[in-house]
């Protein structure tokens, strides 16, 4: 019977475009299985190369018909692509109720892109928590850029900023999208918004009062996206776009933006900032992770039930009985 794959061979295989080894890499992250930290070593050295771009916006506004358009387009720049597309959980299986090859299947013979559906898995805020790790797979894997396409629902519009070098905000006309903005504080996370669906009426009004309400929170051109940490640089103005990604209408213009705030971010420092707090909070998740682990395994013994009874007692106060809980799962 073989034993369990090394992970270093896999991300060896997984470097050199074997989609089998990336897919094997990720469900292994996904699964939070027993070779994680092998997994997790084997990649470090071979991450922060890929352009990260987090593509967000309300149900129906034509996420992964855009992101499916965006892969076209990057392919034909001679990018290398990967998208992690997070979709709600199935209440049955826990796994992604949407089906990778379903959404876009134009590019499933394509070995110049990896699709992953990953179903959140009941957290609320609407991205993965193995989401990071399985970043790390594409980015080591070689790709020049990682598409992630959130729920759009619940905190995830704010999550893809902790994850994303450039976060793509997508809205419609017709949808009352302009006002959500506003109320969401959408427009304090967007590098680049775009106005898809723009063949339907209301468009460019759309189109206007975004702008109007961008110029309004900025109204003497003081930073928003960078959150004062620019060095010898212009701030970034978001542009917005329109598009018909149906039709795969303004999609190029969509790249360019990417690309000129991919160079904005590394002259200005906002990439490398971005960066150094993903890796902290991945960092304070995981450390977060395992605590909650260790007072599963405490909770499981009779250690929480007798320092119930003693602070029910008056003889610990619950402070001092939680410190000795931390003790003993230590």
């Amino acid at each position: 019977m073989p034993g369990p794959p090394d992970p270093r061979d896999l991300v060896e295989r997984a470097r050199r475009g074997e989609q089998l080894a990336v897919a094997r890499l990720i469900s292994m992250v996904e699964n939070a299985g027993p070779q994680l930290r092998e997994v997790s070593a084997a990649l470090a050295p071979h991450t922060g190369r890929a352009h990260v771009v987090g593509l967000t916006g309300s149900p129906g506004v034509g996420k992964s018909t855009s992101t499916s358009a965006l892969v076209t387009e990057l392919r034909t720049r001679g990018r290398r692509v990967g998208v992690l597309a997070v979709d709600p959980s199935s209440p049955f299986s826990g796994g992604a109720l949407l089906g990778d090859r379903v959404r876009m299947g134009d590019h499933a013979d394509d070995d110049g892109v990896f699709i992953r559906s990953m179903a959140t898995r009941g957290h609320l805020g609407g991205l993965s928590w193995a989401t990071p790790q399985a970043l790390r797979v594409l980015d080591a894997a070689g790709c020049d850029v990682v598409l992630i396409e959130t729920v759009g629902v619940g905190q995830s519009e704010v999550e893809i900023v902790g994850l994303a070098d450039s976060t793509v905000v997508l809205l419609a006309p017709g949808m009352g999208d302009g006002i959500q903005a506003a109320k969401a504080g959408i427009l304090e996370i967007g590098d680049v918004f775009v106005v898809n669906k723009a063949d339907r009426e209301g468009a460019r009004r759309t189109v206007r009062e975004l702008r109007n309400m961008l110029h309004l929170r900025t109204p003497d051109g003081a930073e928003r996206s960078t959150g004062g940490t620019s060095i010898g640089t212009e701030p970034w103005e978001p542009p917005v776009l329109s598009t018909v990604a149906s039709r795969s209408e303004g999609i190029g213009a969509v790249a360019d933006a990417l690309d000129e705030h991919l160079a904005w971010a590394e002259k200005s420092g906002e990439r490398e900032r971005r960066r150094r707090e993903r890796a902290r909070r991945e960092i304070e998740g995981i450390g977060m992770e395992q605590v909650r682990a260790r007072m599963e395994r405490v909770r499981g013994g009779d250690a929480l039930d007798t320092l119930t009874e003693r602070v029910l007692g008056g003889e610990l106060d619950p402070w001092a009985a939680a410190d000795e809980l931390l003790e003993q799962s230590g």
